[in-house]
């Protein structure tokens, strides 16, 4: 919205410093400098916009980032299921294995 009001300004100031019938060098002084003025606006209302969009792709990609991280969690959910699932088919496999291989050992080899 400033970038509008700032361009209709510097229309402003063109369309009456050509309008305006020539004085001394006083007046063209004071029309240089509101030129000068108009145009260093124009520059900082461009700036400006440069700004918002560079906070615009920052935005963007702080929101992917997020995305990746919500990934990375249910992938790190998953392996913890995997991990609750493999402890839990453990202790009944070491139950049934240990007496078998008990059952194998010599005297000699237990201790």
């Amino acid at each position: 919205m400033s970038l509008n009001k700032t361009l209709i300004a510097l229309a402003l100031g063109l369309a009456l410093t050509a309008c305006t019938p020539k004085q001394d060098d006083t007046a063209t002084d004071a029309a240089a400098t509101a030129n000068d003025a108009a145009a260093t606006a124009t520059d900082a209302a461009a700036a400006a916009t440069a700004a918002s969009a560079m906070a615009s792709d920052a935005a963007s990609t702080a929101s992917s980032a997020g995305a990746m991280a919500s990934d990375a969690a249910a992938t790190a959910t998953d392996a913890a299921a995997a991990a609750t699932d493999a402890a839990a088919a453990a202790p009944a496999e070491a139950s049934t294995a240990a007496p078998a291989a008990a059952g194998d050992m010599k005297d000699g080899d237990k201790k």
